[in-house]
Parts: structure tokens; sequence; C-alpha cells
């Protein structure tokens, strides 16, 4: 079995520095964590990847072909479009290793995981590939800190998990950013809450748009606290602890440790005496 993260965010959200603080703290803490760049368009990350989607293709050469001539979004989705059929190339360079363990840093184009079916085929592929995957939402905590930002931000994290049908966790990032004030307000928002989403659309004003649709905002408030659909767990890169919180809670849906935990137990049952002298030496 193999593992994967899914990184997916808006455009500046901090996918590729999530996957470069992840990557490091495996190599702290002697686990093997690869990153693969799935964005065509990235200029700079700070890991070096495993694979790169730039070796096959760049959102620059669609803008630049005369026939082609895509802009910018346009270009990126083609370029994920083009990999997917070429995907010997990637699972080429994947290689077969068990326990693979690979976070693929995904673009920003949000369009990709409400609307589109690209990146719900690369999925498949993955799966068939025998990965267990996730997908990890980044949302930056410094457009979420007031209600009606809130609310967007947690419509936006449904709608990806309803599109792209895998074990979900979503991430606020950036945290490190707040300040104390702005950490209060959001406090109120972690818990599913619809009264304090709403009392803080209202308390800002109510503008004509949000009067017309006072009913609308109210039924997504309720339905997110009645069914606790999308939580968010705030994120520190900085702080170890919480990155160590942060993996366990991704480990376990991906299931990552358990087949190990199998053979284990497997071991233990079938040499009680040796698996004994190998604990206690």
């Amino acid at each position: 079995m193999r593992f994967a993260q899914l990184v997916v965010g808006p455009a500046g959200s901090g996918k590729s520095t999530y996957c470069s603080a992840v990557a490091q703290y495996g190599a702290d803490m002697n686990r093997n964590i690869e990153v693969i760049n799935l964005d065509p368009a990235a200029e700079h990350f700070d890991y070096t990847p495993l694979v790169d989607i730039r070796e096959l293709i760049q959102v620059q050469d669609t803008m630049e072909d005369e026939e082609l001539h895509f802009g910018p979004n346009g270009g990126l989705v083609f370029c994920i479009e083009y990999l997917l059929e070429n995907a010997d190339w990637l699972r080429t360079r994947l290689g077969e290793h068990e326990d693979d363990y690979i976070l693929f840093d995904c673009p920003g184009q949000i369009e990709l995981y409400t609307h589109l079916t690209a990146i719900k085929r690369l999925i498949t592929l993955l799966q068939d590939w025998n990965f267990n995957v996730c997908s990890v939402f980044l949302m930056d905590v410094q457009f979420m800190t007031d209600g009606s930002k809130f609310l967007s931000g947690t419509m936006a994290a449904l709608s990806i998990m309803v599109n792209l049908e895998l074990p979900h966790v979503n991430i606020l990032s950036k945290m490190d950013l707040l300040s104390k004030t702005a950490r209060r307000r959001l406090e109120r928002f972690l818990e599913p809450d619809s009264h304090a989403i709403l009392g803080d659309i209202e308390l800002n004003g109510l503008s004509a748009f949000n009067l017309k649709y006072k009913s609308l905002t109210e039924s997504f408030g309720k339905l997110i606290e009645d069914y606790s659909l999308v939580r968010f767990i705030p994120l520190n890169l900085k702080n170890h602890e919480n990155m160590g919180d942060l993996l366990i809670t991704i480990d376990n849906v991906i299931q990552y440790g358990e087949d190990q935990d199998i053979k284990t137990k497997d071991f233990e049952e079938q040499e009680p005496d040796v698996f004994e002298n190998l604990t206690n030496e």
C-alpha cells in the first residue's frame, strides 16, 4: 500500500510552503515524505520535487503555442489534461515502491476541484496504482476572520469534499500571521456555530445583497452546524507540536501505519517468545 496527500486550495493559500514543511518534518522524524509538483505554472518552491510536471509541460508552452494560444487559466487546465493523457510518464517516475508517502502539490485554480473532472480522474489513477489518497484543503486564515468570509470558505471546502469524494482534511494556514484579536474572533467560528457566523455578519452591517439573501445565508449556516459537515484545523507551521498533531490526523485518515501494526500483531501471535525478546532488549 502507498499513501498520498492531494494538497489543494486557492492560489496563495500556502500549499507549497505546507508541502515543504511537512517533508522537512518527516525528515526530522526519520520519515521519508516526498513531494510532487503538479503546478505547471509554479515559479519557486523550497522543496526538491520527486517529480515535476514542468518537465513534461509548462503553462507558458500553451500560451506561446501558435495553435493553442491559451490564457493562464485555460493553459493550466490543458496542462493537467495533458498529464492525464501521458499518465505513463507520471507512473514511471513514481516507481513501484511500497509504503511510499507522497504529497501532491496541486495548482491553485479552484475550479479544478469544484467544477472540472481532471483532478477526479487523477485520483482514480492514483487509487489504481495502489495509493490511499486523502485531500488536504488549505485556506489562508487571514481571509476567514469574519462571518461572511468564513461561511464562503466553508462552502468552498464543502464543494471540494463533494466533488473529489475523498477522505478530507481542512486546514487554516498561516495562523502565525494572525493578531491576537483576530484569533479570538476566529475561535467563535471553529466549532460550527451558525449564530456566531450570522451574528458577525450582522455586526459588520447588512448590505442590500446580504439582506436579500439573509434566509439563504441562514440556511447555509444551519446546514453546516446541524450536520457538522466542515471543520477546520488551525495550522502554525512554526509550531512543531501542531505539525505533529496534524500529521497524525492525516495519517489516520489515509490509514498510514496500520499495515505495520497488523504485521507486528501477526508476528507477536506467531512468535510470542521472539517478540518478547525483541521488546525487552
